[in-house]
């Protein structure tokens, strides 16, 4: 009750502070793309589109290396080399966001720059995700840091839900004749609700992240189609101007980014939560 009251109080004090811009600019300030502290005129259009784009592309990118890890590691590597395999795929998660930005900046951005967006734009360079400006730095670029720092966290989900499926279910299929691929797709068709949990649970994290994707997005206020250019995020916006911030308005539709980034992330973990919940409760 204590952890269920301070949830509220936080989203209370936020909903209050941020009285000032529901004020002036009502729910336009979700559609605006206006950002100008100058006029005080405020929109969170933008940082909503970076965070969602960033964060989609992100688990487009890790999912399916994410179940392909889960199956290897439940299905059908050796117990011997399934413990440092899951170490070392784990230990992903404990590295500081901190860190991740470091090497985005001075190691990723200049390897995107100079080989993987020229590739893409050579290959794909007919579809407008993949056209524009090849700075390093931008959409691309932050969706797959992200990529990276959810993987563990969906294949470690995967991997249990997969361990939660009754063995005799397998057995039953190796007795009808079915292969060991055969037998895994029945898994994974039967663990589909853990797998889609672990999955929104994912792009949860992925659109709370912060240092790694201010690091690295570009932070510019703008709605593109290309993934080559500079984007904003909602926590990278807070980030990167709460402690500058010199009018109460100003201070006020942070705190209204803050507050939709807090609504969003709530209700999608307590989604994944429940999806998973429904597959391993039996377990």
């Amino acid at each position: 009750m204590i952890i269920l009251a301070l949830v509220f109080y936080v989203a209370l004090e936020m909903f209050n502070d941020s009285a000032e811009s529901r004020d002036k600019f009502g729910f336009g300030f979700i559609f605006s793309s206006e950002w100008n502290p100058v006029k005080e005129d405020f929109g969170a259009l933008p940082f909503i589109y970076g965070t969602i784009v960033s964060s989609i592309v992100a688990l487009l990118i890790s999912l399916p290396v994410s179940i392909g890890v889960a199956v290897f590691l439940s299905e059908i590597v050796h117990k011997s080399v399934r413990t440092p395999i899951s170490f070392l795929i784990e230990i992903l998660a404990a590295i500081p966001s901190i860190i991740y930005g470091f090497w985005g900046i001075f190691v990723f951005a200049p390897f995107m720059r100079t080989t993987i967006q020229p590739m893409l734009e050579s290959t794909l360079g007919f579809l407008p995700f993949f056209q524009g400006n090849m700075y390093g730095t931008g959409l691309l670029t932050a969706s797959i840091i992200l990529a990276i720092m959810i993987t563990p966290i969906i294949s470690a989900i995967t991997r249990d839900v997969l361990k939660a499926i009754p063995k005799s279910q397998r057995e039953a299929a190796y007795a009808l004749g079915a292969t060991k691929w055969e037998a895994i797709k029945m898994a994974l068709l039967n663990a589909r609700s853990g797998i889609l949990g672990g999955a929104v649970l994912g792009l949860g994290r992925a659109i709370g992240e912060t240092m790694a994707v201010t690091m690295v997005i570009g932070n510019k206020a703008q709605i593109v189609a290309s993934l080559f250019e500079p984007a904003y995020s909602m926590a990278s916006v807070i980030a990167n101007e709460f402690a500058e911030a010199s009018g109460s308005l100003h201070i006020s539709s942070l705190i209204e980014v803050g507050f939709i980034l807090f609504g969003v992330t709530f209700i999608i973990n307590s989604l994944a939560r429940l999806l998973i919940y429904s597959v391993t409760r039996n377990a």
